[in-house]
């Protein structure tokens, strides 16, 4: 018996010492991220900056492949029949990875079960957006007209089901209120729209609303995170007002691992991106797209999924909104 418990050890230590340096070597090929975004979006352009240095640092390329379409479904799909080696990844965005799985009723992925999250890569608050001219000057103002006009305050997003939706969506949870969703088929229509005040308000992030906020035609109220954004700092938070505290809607997109890859692998990749995040080249690219690098290690970003996972699907099911019905 003695023989036998000695032989496992020592068969654990070999494990972990061929895991660590296989770790130590990787990669030694190239390495592809799929994507649900499109080409040109700013998660592909944030992503892309990434793989570009992550390039530089392992001496082999990291190709960026955008499959975006189905909801994400065709870039999920495709990732399910990657090998857990670390030489597949993909980079989701928090819709399919906290809100999809209360949206849905059935998925053609299991979020806990088929993705292994390796690092957040870039999170976006979204700001409350109005027109140039709009009688709004802060969120508290839209909450006390729909109060006293239920539903006839309306807000905008980019499509049902978006975080521009979901997070009206949340607002009328928080404060008992009702409004009017005006799903847009893009954001350009969407931001036109809401600078001309055929839409009251909506969410947007700096990539998308800045354009028109710069050229007086947007304002931003507020800004739907605890603290205020370093990029738009003369812009309050809405936890700086008692009428709006609490009100909080970000994404993120991050990137994950195949079930069962080795967890020393996991923990070079998420190093590296941490490294690489850290870069001159990045924050540049982060503070033009106006996006935060969220620092979290995989335990930490595991944590913070489980959060959002489960407060959006506290307002999902609150609305009773379905996506494939």
């Amino acid at each position: 018996m003695n023989l036998r418990i000695r032989l496992a050890v020592l068969a654990g230590i070999f494990s972990m010492t061929a895991a660590a340096a296989n770790a130590q070597s990787f990669p030694t090929k190239p390495v592809r991220i799929l994507t649900p975004s499109s080409v040109g979006s700013g998660p592909d352009v944030a992503l892309r900056a990434i793989a570009e240095q992550l390039g530089k640092k392992w001496g082999q390329p990291v190709i960026v492949d955008n499959r975006p379409g189905g909801n994400g479904f065709v870039a999920t799909g495709l990732f399910k029949q990657a090998k857990p080696d670390g030489y597949e990844l993909i980079a989701p965005d928090s819709s399919h990875i906290a809100t999809h799985p209360h949206t849905f009723r059935k998925l053609p992925y299991d979020p806990q079960k088929d993705f292994e999250p390796i690092r957040p890569i870039l999170n976006t608050a979204f700001f409350v957006v109005v027109g140039a001219n709009s009688p709004y000057k802060t969120l508290a103002d839209i909450v006390q007209a729909a109060r006293e006009q239920p539903g006839r305050v309306t807000y905008g997003s980019w499509f049902v089901g978006s975080p521009g939706h979901l997070g009206g969506l949340r607002l009328q949870s928080l404060k008992g209120i009702e409004m009017l969703h005006v799903p847009f088929k893009d954001m350009g229509q969407l931001m036109t729209a809401v600078a001309a005040g055929e839409v009251g308000w909506t969410l947007g992030s700096d990539a998308s609303a800045g354009p028109l906020e710069k050229a007086g035609k947007l304002r931003y109220l507020a800004i739907a995170a605890p603290a205020r954004s370093p990029i738009h700092p003369q812009v309050p938070s809405v936890d700086e007002s008692p009428d709006t505290k609490g009100y909080d809607v970000q994404a993120w997109v991050g990137l994950f691992a195949p079930p069962g890859t080795p967890e020393a692998i996991k923990q070079r990749i998420s190093d590296d991106v941490a490294a690489v995040l850290k870069s001159p080249q990045i924050v540049e690219r982060y503070r033009l797209l106006g996006y935060e690098n969220p620092d979290l290690d995989p335990g930490q970003f595991a944590a913070r999924i489980q959060r959002d996972t489960d407060a959006w699907g506290a307002v999902i099911k609150q609305a009773g909104l379905r996506l494939d019905d």
